[in-house]
């Protein structure tokens, strides 16, 4: 009799066992929280936990279950269908019912958000194949983007750029006290093979993340750690190969994921060469390279390039490593370790290498130094807590270490200037969700950031390999520290609106002492202190009265603090300027406003339709200056006009964006993007054409896919901006630029067509493959130094285990 009821009590184990089951997400594994199952006339239900688990015991072996939750399609299944305990929802793409973060720092319905957030995630990483996380930017068709040299990529949206817009890694603020106005390449620090989501918000976003982000914020989420859902380990590799033409880049990467029941553990190695790089063959003469300077155990000379395609001194090299520890205690409970490690090697800075002075290049070298950039971030979540005060929290604690230099030598010259810069940033942040009703949320926290800038200047005599001291770029040891609170409300009346609105008070103090710079440049002040405070606000609504349309309505405040690039910086802005220190700076504000549309018939037609309009006032922009009352000063050898960083300027930006999709079948769709941007600012009294005000640009493309195939053609283009429509600072950049039929620079317009395809070959094996710029088209977006790739061929080899 034993026997029996230990065999029934086997019997009932393995039954009970069966009857729990995992909801995961198709592609990524993940386990699913909060899905509601339930059958057809909803008389059961049950939701999945933290680990995605749910007992469906209560249901029938011949019922029909459903699976419903937010961000992935609905699933129907007969429960005798299920197999080995575990259900796959595939993930929504339509857009308007994905889960973004970056509006608040913790999940929400993208549909509840009144402003613009384009996302991309690993999928689309996978099938573009950027070479940088500037170039997968740029493939949204939402962001265009600069590049001063081939290892670069500034991002300039909704027409501002550099220190007006802000970005995030997994949360944490990576701009610093020396973003500087000038173009900024920092974002290909960032791995794009680590890239688990991208989210874009187009538009301030100074409420939850404070200085500097007037223009929008780029928000960066990496890799998870994937627990094991059993008793065993949990192992998933994958190695990736790439090779492209135009540059013969020869890419490598690894990753690795070890997940146990409580521990996860993601490791991710990636390196990048590139040569030289190759632009195309129909274009502007003015573009070619026809001659370049080498240096001989003689001296520098100028020799001509057999090949004024080929971009001389161009290529570069880059390591992205990653490492990432989750621990998860309890299911509402997770620690979350972060460490990563960025370094590229030297490399040019190409439009410094293509200057003219007296029909010679002035030149004959102009490099960075290796651009480093190391993060460790800690991140503890709690949620679904009993708290008066909050339902989730989280708190983040976060290092960063970037460093990088410059090294310039004038042709014939035996004088190379160094200039060296680190800066140590700590940041912590907390941030908290309370749910106080069934129709409104409060989402609420603060932020602290500390930065210390260490900077030195040398000069290095090349014929006697001897170093003299020279003037630092920012004054050493200068700190900036920015305090906040934030608060904001989600009020959600009905299903179809929302109203948003918040509020964050910022104060930000800066000092630097210019003892050292003061022995090379006779400022009027040893000591500079810049404290300044900041209120900003928004508010919108986001109102859907029917499925087929829905209103984004948008008011919103920023404000960017002057940094010590801002206040203490000293450089050759362009041949014959020199910028100076300014202790007397103020914050600058932006106010704007956006309205948006989404037309959606059924999910086969989908229109978004955007119009925005940004007032900036008391901005911070080069100027004219008098030091000691002189405005010309001998700077490096050369007497130069003197300038520095004001509130001397205000700006008026607007502009109008139309994407739109057609679902022509389930596998064949059309989608297309494109952005008009405008604005002016006001210089020496006369309002000038903006600088960071790109052309108007856009992207279409023609998409098929199956289950294991993938075909993409498309096109990207640009706008031309005639000599009368670039700002003065631009115009005097004629090195850069096509020359119109008066002699004066311009930015011609451009297009290329592309095709890109994805074959599944085996369930581990996949294959990407492009053909980019077919008809080899030589061009460059609007202010960049470096000619774009011509033809290009690019392939992609992926194992997975």
């Amino acid at each position: 009799m034993k026997y029996f009821y230990l065999a029934c009590s086997i019997l009932f184990s393995v039954i009970t066992q069966a009857q729990q089951i995992k909801v995961l997400n198709s592609k990524t594994n993940e386990p699913l929280f909060g899905v509601a199952i339930y059958n057809v006339d909803k008389t059961k239900s049950v939701v999945t936990n933290f680990r995605g688990e749910a007992n469906i015991s209560e249901f029938t072996n011949t019922e029909i279950i459903y699976f419903k939750h937010l961000s992935h399609l609905l699933k129907r299944v007969q429960k005798t269908d299920i197999k080995f305990n575990k259900v796959f929802l595939v993930a929504n793409t339509q857009g308007l019912d994905e889960i973004v973060i970056s509006a608040s720092k913790f999940e929400q319905n993208k549909r509840d958000i009144p402003q613009k957030i384009i996302s991309s995630n690993a999928e689309d990483v996978t099938l573009n194949n950027p070479q940088t996380s500037a170039d997968l930017l740029e493939q949204t068709g939402h962001v265009f983007v600069q590049k001063s040299q081939y290892g670069g990529g500034s991002p300039m949206i909704r027409g501002f750029s550099t220190n007006r817009l802000l970005i995030t890694v997994d949360g944490v603020r990576m701009n610093n006290a020396i973003f500087r106005s000038g173009n900024l390449q920092n974002v290909i620090s960032i791995d794009p093979f680590s890239i688990q989501n991208t989210e874009v918000t187009l538009g301030a976003g100074s409420v939850i993340y404070g200085s500097d982000a007037i223009g929008g914020v780029m928000s960066f989420y990496t890799q998870k750690p994937q627990f094991s859902h059993n008793n065993k380990l949990h192992l998933k590799a994958n190695a990736i190969t790439r090779y492209t033409s135009a540059s013969h880049e020869k890419t490598g990467h690894f990753d690795i994921n070890l997940g146990l029941n409580k521990w996860a553990f993601v490791t991710n190695i990636s390196y990048n060469d590139f040569d030289d790089l190759k632009m195309g063959s129909h274009g502007p003469n003015a573009y070619l390279r026809n001659e370049y300077v080498v240096t001989t155990p003689n001296g520098d000379e100028i020799v001509s390039n057999s090949n004024p395609l080929i971009q001389r001194y161009s290529g570069y090299n880059q390591l992205n490593l990653m490492q990432k520890i989750k621990f998860q205690p309890k299911s509402n409970l997770s620690f979350d370790l972060g460490l990563f490690y960025t370094k590229t090697s030297s490399y040019s800075r190409y439009d410094r290498l293509i200057r003219y002075r007296d029909d010679l290049l002035r030149s004959a070298e102009w490099n960075y130094g290796p651009q480093k950039w190391f993060m460790s971030n800690l991140q503890i979540t709690k949620l679904s807590s009993s708290s008066n005060l909050y339902d989730k929290i989280k708190a983040t604690l976060a290092y960063q270490n970037f460093q990088e230099s410059r090294l310039d030598r004038d042709y014939q010259s035996v004088e190379r200037n160094i200039n060296e810069e680190a800066v140590d940033a700590v940041s912590f942040n907390l941030d908290l969700e309370k749910t106080l009703g069934p129709k409104l949320e409060l989402f609420y926290g603060g932020e602290y950031v500390f930065n210390q800038v260490k900077s030195t200047g040398k000069t290095e005599f090349i014929d006697t390999n001897t170093y003299q001291n020279a003037l630092s770029r920012y004054p050493n040891g200068a700190t900036w520290q920015s305090a906040a609170v934030y608060s904001s409300i989600k009020y959600k009346p009905q299903p179809h609106f929302v109203f948003q609105s918040g509020l964050r008070y910022n104060y930000v103090a800066s000092k630097a002492s210019f003892v050292e710079s003061n022995v090379f440049l006779n400022l009027p002040f040893s000591k500079a202190h810049n404290d300044s405070d900041a209120l900003t606000g928004t508010a919108g609504i986001s109102w859907a009265p029917n499925p087929i349309i829905q209103w984004k309505l948008n008011a919103s405040s920023a404000f960017r603090a002057p940094n010590i690039d801002d206040v203490g910086k000293v450089f050759d802005s362009e041949p014959g300027s020199v910028v100076v220190p300014n202790n007397n700076l103020k914050p600058e504000y932006a106010y704007g406003g956006e309205l948006g549309v989404v037309l959606n018939f059924n999910n086969t037609v989908v229109l978004d339709l955007n119009t925005y309009y940004t007032y900036l006032n008391n901005a911070l922009v080069r100027r004219d200056y008098q030091l000691n009352g002189e405005t010309e000063i001998i700077y490096n050898g050369e007497l130069s006009n003197v300038q520095a960083m004001q509130n001397a300027s205000k700006a008026w930006i607007y502009g109008f964006e139309v994407g739109g999709k057609i679902n022509f079948t389930n596998k064949l769709k059309l989608t297309a993007q494109y952005n008009v941007v405008g604005g002016t600012e006001v210089n020496d009294g006369i309002e000038v054409p903006v600088r960071h005000a790109s052309p108007s640009f856009g992207n279409a493309h023609f998409t098929w896919r199956d289950n294991k195939f993938t075909l993409d053609a498309f096109t990207n283009f640009s706008d031309s901006f005639s000599y009368l429509q670039l700002a003065p600072s631009e115009q005097e950049k004629d090195y850069i630029y096509a020359v119109d039929a008066n002699g004066n620079p311009y930015s011609p317009s451009w297009y290329t067509l592309n095709l890109r395809t994805q074959y599944q070959v085996t369930p581990a094996a996949r294959v990407t493959a492009s053909l980019e710029n077919i008809t080899d088209q030589r061009y460059k977006t609007y202010s960049s130094g470096i000619a774009a790739a011509g033809r290009n061929f690019i392939i992609a080899l992926q194992y997975s285990l």
